[in-house]
């Protein structure tokens, strides 16, 4: 609906800007305002502050937006009534007495002096102040000096008032807004005569007043009644002399004796605004006519007046007695003389009555600051908890206050905003430290956020809900890094604005809002700076709602609200301020709300069957794991735990959230239900009773796997596992992101808290939940090596792994694997369903069955059928326009799609158009405004690592029926184009990130049943999808794509994968510009560069195998080629791309993929085929067939340079293969467009593509000059005499052409065919052969195949020896500029590795040594640029107990062991075939032996596995391409 077809209540982000465009104004601020998510109901309270600091915007567009605002918001009667009224005008002002002051006919500057604050001058509207907005403030104490007073300007005092009562003082306003520029004398006159009539009126009424000077005294332009504008006050001297005309004009000598005594000193008040820096004031007169002074006496004055003539001020001759009467100064009539001073005695009887009872101390109401001080700090709950996070601000803390803190180190802080530098040192953080040390030291720069980092990689940097941010907002003193601290002055110049970005940025970006608590502590005398926080925090958060102040000092409190009023009225800071508290109590106070005692230490299991005690600081400092203790939430206050708060945690459970260890408490304390424990725990339980009850275990770490249906109850059974045996074993979750060593770290450190023998502690159960397996394997890794390091027995259980992992078919990885692993699916047993059967009867008495509804549906067993039924009778009614419906059907299709996706609250209350907001006593939550089908199938969720509120639908499979049901009215590719086209969800602030990264997988991701999806696909299965659903599919899928492309802002990768979509389904010319595209975003990424290649690719394929195409016309031939040609040039333009962070060799695979297929194409032109080797020919020599010598013209350099190009790709793999392991991640292989087999195996690949390469050109002359396939020659027969080039080839084609098919050979199921394929490459070579012939390529491969034939069959006849090989190897270069390939230098030291350590000669030392260092250097140079993961290398051979060749032990003759687990190393295989080394460790390096004062230093496999501190070790050799490596180190005794 458009935004005049709604009340604009109603009004989303869209609406707004509609709305704005109408008006006329500027797009600039339209798209701004849009960003800022100005709904409806919040553009009712924008205000020029607003629209001018956070949007820009110019005085002219905010005068316009103001006015059509305030236009809109009056009702439609008034707009009526006002209409009808315009003919009318009235007058606001007031009218002064005949006798006033400064009447005369004519206007000078007497008039100016005396009548400019009574005529009706016209003033410039004040810019400054909406006319929406009038907030209302208080005066100064009657005759009482408030140092920290202040007033605020565009505020408004109350009405100006007459005398009735004595005591209280009248009020009179004058605003000198054109009398203050007056010069000196005429300013004395002006002010003198003013208060001179005010006293005189004040004394004769026997009343206490004050006189303003600063506050309108009538309506003025913008200017209201009474509003606060001050003056500047360059001569203060000119208000106090003002007072000097008392003595002239008041004629008695005790009258101006009791003048001077009645109006007391002018008092300057401090006038702030935030939109000036220029100080003005508002400059006060009291007078205090007490009894004893004016009893009796009437008072008259002669008012003084600045003479032109004269140039000075002269009293008027008549003297005139004033009165109040009313708001206004009169003089006493003379008809009215009599009468009023006959009432003076009256008048002095009332004012002495009046004195005496003001001494009275009068009753103060005593405010229950306990209950005020719980509402604030949890919003109106009965207690706290860590539903909210607090954040503090404070200042100095003195040392008294230091030792009543507990109650801060309970909250949930997320972090402290210190203005004091020695906080660390002396002050509150260094004694919070000393109880809770989990806490990071940052400065304001800490959080400056560049666009181009994510606010995700900004919480994991700071590390943020994971240990408290302290920030110093001030520096700290004697701190080295230049964070020093600075004076007042300095820092509002240099450092407020960082906290602008940094407060804006916590309250945006970070916490979702109402989610936290600014707590102030005014702990010392107050400053602008901690105030200037209060103004930031107040702004951003949009009032002072979860805002609270603690202040034990009144004069602390006082200088800091004249201050803070600024932002917020006193009124309501008096709201959210705690005031001379002292600290002890407001300590004593919180700690009896919160929720978990004050626990300082917890208990833990020990081997003798007793416990121990982890205090809170030790157990913050292992924060990469949550320990799940003997007495785990035994700190809950059970007794301050509502039965509706136990309900609410039971009935979340049921419908479908995340068990927590309160749920398995209460239900211990018979507080709740039991929780039901499925056949999977019982299994799961008997598994690890065998391992933790073994007298003997077969390994240190065990593990034991449950797999489980996505919501089928699989967390509940792993967390219901370490429930019940934490009084057993230690145990523990491994947080989600954390790094592997610092989790391997803490997981030793809690197995080993306070024990004293390290090899006789209880093990550690540690729980792994939806954790990769390469992630897993490392952390076993890691582990083993800590205990080999320890010297702990390999037969002491230490740590028991619970895998706990999601898949689409956990009954087959359970068959797999059926030792140590369980399944949880969604059938439930026979004895499963009584038990979920009787359940439900129970709970049907506590809950409606809707509000249980996943428990229901388990129930049932997630039957299909019933499924489909409930979603049918849900969703038949309902109303497909309503924008819930449409909320609906975008969490639907997140949830079906994107695993654990979910929309924030603030996310939805977006979509909606609503504002939510939470007061001190109630929530007003989005869910007010869900129709009855949303409440039923949503559910609240808390992100654990951020508290992020958000919903998705109950269960995966209800999500896909919804979406099924809902898309048969709005098809599923128009529900992804309305949700990535609302501009609303994707432009909106908080939580943005993790929202794109959803939506952006919708796209990108693909299956793979790698990771538990039921297929492998091609594309993402939304677009998978949407291509299946009809003829149109694909067309659809594009255009969907496209639209993604535009709005998630150009995505580069979406483009990339709209490119593949094209290409696959032949669309190549549009598939072209669309890679290109992505290129120009990310001109550098290996990835996106080699899908223009594959572009090219199938292109090429598909004019190949076009049937028409078989014996192509001579253009259409020339196109072929052309295509082709084009698609290897792009795949090298991807190689030579400098390579920054990732390291892709697809392009490469595609450049041979396309090089093959091409000489294929041209083998089978009628050109070539008719003369066979006219095709070599052509490609290897100057030769080029008449008919083709003009067509092709602009092809024959590159087709020539065909067959180098193919070696030189082969070899690049090759090489690649040989360093590293071939590990790809999740997002990399979303990204990449290889074919399957050269992703998942490289190797075989690269083994059939240097068959087929070498294929092409293995061709020889025979006696009749016809030219025979080497293929052919029988090796047995009289060997044909080949040339080097051939002899390459035959090489190639039979295994031997690189290292990589050279070794995949030892790999091959049928050992006497790879041998006899090696035997058969020795055979291309001549008895009579001279080695230095040989060029060192091939030098190279001929030794690796002699070490591979060795390993395959040892006792072959084609063998060398050792001292042979040796000597051929001696050529390889080591040093200098023409230094060997890294295969060479691997040789060398492969060959030359002595059989024991004295068994070498220096020279052979010295080439052993230089091998090494020249490697160790080639293979630094190869991972500049790459990741950890990346960086992994494969350790091809081992050194064996045999002598010789037979030393040589390749990996593959070791068995098919678990390698990354290390079990590998106990196999009997290994024991018999491998030496162990001795070596030594010294500063943290491990080296060997070499001849009698030589040492190698040997790379560890994994560095964790090194003890610490000198140790004799041994372990097994291997040999790598970045040198020598130890596995399987052991320390001996």
């Amino acid at each position: 609906m458009e935004w005049c077809e709604l009340p604009y209540n109603s009004w989303t982000e869209s609406h707004v800007s509609s709305w704005l465009k109408s008006i006329g104004i500027k797009e600039m601020y339209r798209v701004k305002i849009l960003e800022e998510e100005v709904t409806g109901p919040v553009l009712k309270i924008v205000d020029r502050d607003f629209l001018n600091k956070t949007i820009g915007m110019k005085s002219g567009q905010i005068k316009l937006l103001l006015k059509k605002r305030d236009e809109l918001l009056i009702p439609e009667e008034q707009k009526i009534k006002n209409k009808s009224d315009l003919p009318r005008k009235c007058r606001d002002g007031k009218k002064e007495a005949d006798t006033d002051v400064g009447q005369e006919s004519k206007i000078s500057s007497q008039e100016l002096c005396d009548g400019a604050e009574d005529k009706n001058i016209p003033t410039e509207s004040n810019d400054n102040i909406s006319t929406t907005e009038v907030i209302f403030c208080d005066y100064r104490k009657f005759d009482q000096d408030e140092k920290d007073f202040r007033y605020v300007k565009h505020h408004v005092l109350p009405p100006e008032t007459g005398t009735e009562n004595m005591m209280v003082p009248c009020h009179e306003y004058k605003s000198l807004e054109i009398a203050h520029t007056l010069d000196s004398d005429r300013l004395r006159v002006k002010v003198a005569s003013e208060v001179l009539r005010f006293a005189c009126a004040c004394m004769n009424m026997r009343a206490n007043g004050t006189i303003h000077f600063g506050i309108m005294d009538k309506v003025t332009g913008t200017h209201k009644h009474g509003e606060i504008i001050g003056i500047p006050v360059n001569n203060r001297e000119d208000f106090i002399e003002a007072l000097n005309y008392i003595e002239r004009c008041f004629e008695e000598s005790q009258h101006k004796v009791d003048a001077r005594s009645c109006i007391r000193h002018p008092r300057f008040i401090e006038v702030l605004d935030k939109e000036s820096s220029g100080n003005t004031w508002v400059i006060e007169y009291d007078i205090v006519p007490k009894a004893s002074i004016v009893k009796d006496k009437l008072y008259s004055v002669c008012v003084p007046k600045f003479s032109e003539k004269e140039g000075k001020g002269k009293c008027e001759k008549e003297k005139i007695p004033y009165h109040r009467v009313g708001a206004k100064t009169p003089r006493v009539l003379k008809d009215d003389l009599v009468r009023f001073i006959q009432g003076l005695r009256e008048k002095d009887q009332q004012r002495e009555e009046a004195e005496s009872t003001s001494n009275e101390t009068p009753l103060e109401f005593e405010e229950d600051q306990k209950r005020k001080l719980s509402i604030l700090l949890t919003c109106g709950r009965k207690y706290m908890d860590n539903s909210l996070f607090y954040i503090v601000v404070t200042n100095k803390f003195q040392p008294a206050h230091l030792d009543s803190i507990s109650f801060l180190v309970h909250m949930n802080l997320f972090c402290v905003f210190d203005f004091d530098p020695d906080s660390k040192t002396s002050g509150l953080c260094g004694k919070y430290k000393k109880q809770k040390p989990a806490i990071n030291t940052h400065f304001f720069d800490d959080y400056a956020k560049d666009k181009r980092i994510a606010t995700d990689d900004i919480e994991k940097s700071l590390q943020l809900f994971e240990r408290i941010s302290w920030i110093f907002c001030n520096g700290i003193n004697n701190f080295p890094g230049g964070e020093q601290p600075c004076d007042e002055k300095t820092w509002l110049k240099d450092r407020k604005k960082k906290l602008k970005k940094v407060v804006s940025l916590i309250c945006n970006d970070i916490l979702p809002k109402r989610s936290f608590v600014v707590l102030f502590l005014l702990m010392s005398d107050v400053e602008q700076p901690i105030v200037e926080t209060f103004h930031e925090f107040y702004s951003e958060m949009t009032g002072h709602e979860f805002l609270a102040v603690i202040s034990e000092s009144k004069e602390n409190y006082k200088k800091w609200s004249s201050l803070a009023q600024v932002s917020s009225p006193i009124s309501d800071l008096k709201e959210i301020s705690i005031v001379e508290m002292p600290l002890s109590h407001v300590d004593a106070t919180v700690q009896s709300i919160q929720l978990l005692k004050n626990q300082s230490t917890r208990t833990l299991p020990v081997l003798n069957g007793g416990v121990c005690f982890l205090k809170s600081d030790e157990e913050s400092m292992l924060d990469s794991l949550e320990i799940i203790g003997v007495d785990q939430c035994d700190d809950t206050k059970l007794e301050i735990m509502s039965e509706e708060k136990i309900k609410q945690t039971e009935s979340y459970f049921y419908r479908g959230g995340k068990i927590n260890w309160i749920n398995f408490w209460l239900a211990d304390k018979h507080k709740c239900g039991v929780i039901i424990e499925r056949d999977a725990y019982k299994e799961a339980n008997t598994l690890l009773d065998k391992i933790a009850h073994c007298p003997k275990a077969k390994c240190p770490i065990e593990s034991v796997n449950i797999y489980h249906h996505p919501g089928s109850g699989g967390s509940t059974v792993a967390r219901q596992i370490l429930w019940r045996w934490r009084n057993k074993v230690r145990c523990a979750v491994v947080k989600q992101g954390k790094e592997l060593t610092t989790v391997c770290e803490h997981a030793v450190k809690l197995r080993e808290h306070n024990e004293t023998d390290k090899s006789k502690c209880l093990p550690v159960l540690l729980l792994l939940e939806d954790h990769n397996p390469h992630y897993i394997n490392n952390i076993k890794v890691h582990l083993q090596n800590v205990i080999a390091t320890k010297k702990i027995s390999p037969s002491v259980l230490c740590f028991i792994l619970l895998i706990c992992n999601r898949s689409n078919d956990p009954e087959y990885i359970c068959r797999k694997s059926s030792s140590k692993t369980v399944a949880v699916t969604h059938k439930l047993s026979i004895e499963e369903k009584l038990l979920f059967s009787k359940k439900l009867e129970q709970l049907k008495l506590q809950f409606e069955p809707d509000f249980i509804l996943t428990f229901v549906l388990m129930t049932e067993g997630f039957e299909r059928s019933y499924i489909k039924d409930f979603v049918k009778n849900l969703l038949d009614k309902i109303d497909h326009s309503s924008s819930t419906t449409r909320l609906i059907r975008f969490v639907a299709l997140l949830n079906c799609y994107v695993k654990d996706s979910y929309m924030s609250v603030s996310h939805c209350e977006a979509s909606l158009g609503i504002a939510t907001y939470m007061d001190r006593t109630q929530y007003h939550a989005f869910v007010d405004h869900l129709s009855d089908e949303a409440r039923l199938i949503f559910i609240h969720l808390k992100e654990s690592s951020t508290h992020i509120q958000s919903i998705r639908i109950i269960h995966p499979l209800v999500a896909e029926e919804i979406l099924s049901h809902l898309s048969a009215n709005l098809p599923q590719n128009d529900i992804a184009k309305d949700l990535v086209s609302d501009k609303v969800l994707i432009n909106h602030r908080f939580g943005r990130d993790e929202f794109l990264r959803f939506v952006r997988a919708l796209f990108i991701r693909r299956n793979k049943k790698s990771r538990g999806d039921p297929k492998d696909t091609s594309f993402s299965p939304l677009i998978e999808h949407v291509c299946s659903v009809d003829e149109e599919g694909v067309q659809k899928a594009v255009e969907l794509m496209k639209a993604a492309y535009i709005d998630l802002g150009e995505d580069a990768f979406v483009a990339q994968q709209l490119a593949r979509l094209l290409y696959t389904n032949l669309g190549f010319e549009e598939a072209l510009e669309w890679a290109e595209k992505a290129k120009s975003l990310l001109p550098y990424n290996t990835f996106i560069l080699d899908t223009v290649g594959q572009v090219y690719k199938r292109w090429f394929y598909h004019m190949r195998d076009t049937p028409e195409e078989k014996q192509p016309s001579p253009e259409r031939c020339t196109e072929i080629i052309h295509t082709a040609l084009r698609g290897i040039s792009a795949f090298r333009a991807s190689e030579k791309t400098p390579k920054k962070e990732t390291v892709n060799l697809s392009s490469y695979y595609g450049e041979v993929d396309v090089g093959c297929s091409l000489l294929e194409f041209l083998s089978g032109l009628d050109v070539f085929s008719n003369a066979t080797g006219k095709l070599m020919d052509y490609l290897l020599t100057d030769y080029i067939p008449a008919e083709v010598k003009r067509p092709w013209q602009k092809f024959h350099q590159q087709l020539k340079g065909l067959q180098r190009s193919l070696s030189q790709a082969l070899e690049c793999i090759s090489e690649e293969l040989s360093y590293f392991q071939t590990d790809i991640n999740e997002e990399d292989e979303e990204l990449d467009a290889r074919d399957p087999e050269q992703v998942h195996k490289p190797r075989e690949w690269l083994t059939d593509k240097s068959a087929v390469y070498a294929g092409f050109f293995c061709l020889t002359p025979d006696e009749s000059g016809q030219a025979t396939e080497i293929n052919e020659i029988d090796m047995a027969g009289p060997l044909v005499k080949l040339s080097p080039f051939q002899r390459q080839m035959k090489t190639y084609s039979l295994g031997g052409g690189n290292i990589t098919s050279i070794l995949s050979l030892l790999y091959d199921k049928n050992p006497k065919d790879a041998g006899k394929k090696l035997e058969d490459i020795f055979s291309l070579y001549p008895e009579n052969l001279t080695w230095k012939d040989l060029d060192p390529t091939e030098l190279t491969n001929f030794i690796f195949c002699q070490i591979a034939l060795n390993c395959i069959l040892p006792g072959s006849s084609k063998l060398m020896s050792l001292k042979k090989l040796q000597e051929l190897s001696k050529r390889f270069v080591t040093k200098r500029k023409n230094m060997s390939s890294a295969n060479a230098l691997f040789l060398l030291f492969l060959l030359f590795w002595p059989e024991t350590s004295d068994e070498v000669s220096h020279n052979d030392t010295e080439i052993l040594l230089s091998a090494i260092d020249a490697l160790q250097k080639l293979y630094e140079q190869k991972i500049q640029h790459r990741s950890e993961r990346k960086s992994k290398i494969i350790t091809h051979f081992f050194l064996g107990k045999a002598r010789g060749l037979n030393k040589i032990v390749h990996r593959s003759t070791l068995g098919n062991a678990k390698w990354r687990t290390g079990e590998i190393w106990k196999t009997e295989k290994v024991v018999n075939l491998l030496k162990r080394v001795e070596g030594w460790t010294e500063n943290e390096n491990l080296f060997v032996k070499c001849g009698s004062s030589g040492k190698i230093r040997v790379i560890p496999v994994y560095s964790h596995s090194l003890p610490h501190g000198n140790e004799k070790v041994n372990f097994y050799l291997g040999f790598s391409f970045d040198g020598v490596v130890a596995c399987n180190i052991e320390v001996m005794d």
